[in-house]
């Protein structure tokens, strides 16, 4: 076979056009092995080059699913770490989360009302409301869909209240019987409307059982639970009789869910039983200044003989506020409670307030049918810090009353 002949060959079984420089080089023999064809050697590049296009698709596939890979288990690894953090109780590992605040529960409302007491087991997220109504069975009667359609008129009233209207002099106009907005620091009242009008406290009065549990101090302490400190209907943490908690671990709970049976279980703990609590906050009352207001519970549920006023709670919450434990818990939107058993629940604040307003950093909520919502909220800016009382107010107006309030008097 000539050379020139081979070239052709090569050229046509290959596919490729070789140039006249090319033809003239060095002459070159294929050698056939086998019953492999001439052409066959000749044209291995062809398949090799097919092969590799291949080969590189096949390498792309293969460093997409390694990153793929190596992200999903970035992800798993965050989880895993983010399932051990810490709760804002200190407690690790998964909690049971509150209810969302639905329109159907009254969540974060304070109340105190003496209505039939729910089931034990049933611990809803509206467990910071003091009305006792009890929980709709899974059939839903008539009844349950008709108070559920109540409750959420009532809360979408609540949700998009009125513009609030101020006074010639710019002062927020309110619909509440008794307020008063008193500078934290110095005491001077900035704003006062029927100060020292003798109304029921509710649980706003929980700052002071609170203050005095602070005060007398070994909050480290173990406190263990009696019957008779579970009889505090309607709201109820559900503390059982034998258990043991910390005092701080109680104090923190009654302040930001304001349960009956904790408030009752720190009195009889501090002083030996309520009626001897009752006369230490008596005595701590008078200390303050709070001359108009008699207590006989720790916890403010209706009974004859006891009442206060917006004054002298904004005394009692001037000392609560300058308290710092008091203070750090009353700013929590929420916290883990653990209980006995070792179960945890996440508590939500009762003060809405809280998660409204960035300024606001605490108090106090209440309600009763006799008392009406209350509200004791603070509010710092820098330089400044306010209280506000708000008694005898209603359900689609109290927040507003006091976030309105609040804002004026960090501005004045």
């Amino acid at each position: 076979m000539t050379q020139k002949t081979l070239e052709r060959s090569f050229s046509r079984d290959c596919g490729i056009r070789m140039t006249e420089g090319e033809r003239t080089g060095p002459s070159f023999n294929i050698i056939p092995s086998g019953n492999q064809k001439p052409n066959e050697g000749a044209c291995a590049g062809k398949t090799f080059a097919g092969n590799f296009a291949s080969m590189r698709w096949r390498k792309r596939i293969f460093v997409l699913w390694a990153l793929l890979s190596v992200c999903a288990l970035t992800a798993w690894s965050q989880d895993a770490a983010d399932s051990q953090a810490l709760r804002p109780s200190g407690v690790a590992g998964p909690v049971r989360k509150a209810k969302a605040v639905k329109a159907k529960q009254s969540a974060d409302e304070d109340t105190e009302s003496s209505a039939p007491k729910a089931k034990k087991s049933k611990e809803s997220a509206d467990d910071d409301t003091e009305s006792s109504a009890p929980k709709a069975k899974a059939s839903k009667s008539t009844h349950a869909r008709s108070r559920h359609a109540r409750t959420k008129s009532k809360e979408t009233e609540e949700s998009a209240p009125a513009a609030t209207e101020y006074t010639p002099e710019g002062i927020p106009k309110t619909t509440a019987a008794s307020v008063i907005v008193v500078d934290a620091n110095s005491g001077k009242i900035l704003y006062e409307k029927n100060a020292d009008q003798v109304r029921a406290p509710a649980s706003t009065q929980k700052l002071l059982t609170a203050l005095i549990v602070a005060e007398s101090g070994f909050l480290d302490r173990q406190v263990t639970v009696q019957q008779i400190d579970t009889m505090a209907d309607p709201v109820k943490l559900n503390i059982k009789p034998g258990e043991t908690y910390q005092r701080i671990d109680l104090l923190r709970a009654l302040l930001v869910k304001s349960p009956n049976d904790v408030a009752r279980c720190l009195a009889r703990d501090n002083a030996g039983g309520v009626e001897a609590f009752a006369e230490v906050m008596n005595r701590r009352a008078q200390g303050l200044g709070a001359v108009h207001s008699r207590f006989v519970n720790p916890n403010g549920l209706p009974v004859p003989g006891q009442y206060s006023s917006a004054r002298d709670l904004s005394l009692i919450a001037r000392a609560a506020y300058a308290n710092p434990t008091i203070r750090s818990i009353v700013c929590l939107p929420q916290l883990v409670f653990r209980y006995a058993n070792g179960r945890t629940r996440e508590l939500e604040n009762t003060n809405k307030l809280l998660r409204r307003l960035p300024y606001c950093n605490g108090m106090k909520t209440g309600y009763t049918d006799a008392a009406g919502k209350c509200l004791i909220a603070s509010g710092t800016r820098p330089g400044k810090d306010v209280i506000v009382v708000v008694l005898g107010d209603s359900s689609s107006h109290v927040w507003r009353d006091a976030s309105a309030l609040l804002s004026w008097g960090l501005l004045l």
